[in-house]
């Protein structure tokens, strides 16, 4: 996009035409140094085992692994990554427009003798074929 030594139109005027800062042009980025590849890496293979850990989480683990680091260090280390804790989001389910809210028919029964009330199990279990 930007011709350095262009013989007609400075680096200023293409960096007008582009509408990009000159400061864009002329960065040029650090590369990580091996104390935060060496952490990336540890992240990465805790990562692997427990991807539930949060910055929190794997903070403590390094710090147990003897890396005395800042939980700001590790959640900048994992954006880098492009990794994240998994665990449930809330309202991953919210209900769609119409859709009707059964009432739970249990409320305020005292359940006092056996099969007054009964339980389903749903869960799938495939069979073998032929079966």
């Amino acid at each position: 996009m930007i011709e350095h030594g262009h013989p007609q139109v400075s680096i200023v005027r293409q960096c007008e035409l582009l509408k990009l800062s000159r400061s864009s042009v002329y960065y040029v980025p650090r590369e990580q140094c091996q104390e935060d590849l060496d952490l990336m890496y540890l992240i990465d293979q805790q990562h692997l085992e427990t991807p539930y850990y949060g910055s929190r989480k794997m903070r403590v683990h390094l710090e147990r692994k003897g890396h005395l680091i800042n939980r700001k260090r590790v959640q900048r280390l994992m954006r880098t990554m492009g990794i994240q804790a998994v665990y449930p989001r809330p309202r991953t389910s919210p209900p769609g427009d119409g859709h009707k809210v059964y009432p739970y028919l249990l409320k305020g029964l005292k359940i006092d003798r056996p099969n007054q009330v009964w339980a389903t199990d749903i869960s799938y279990v495939p069979l073998a074929r032929g079966a």
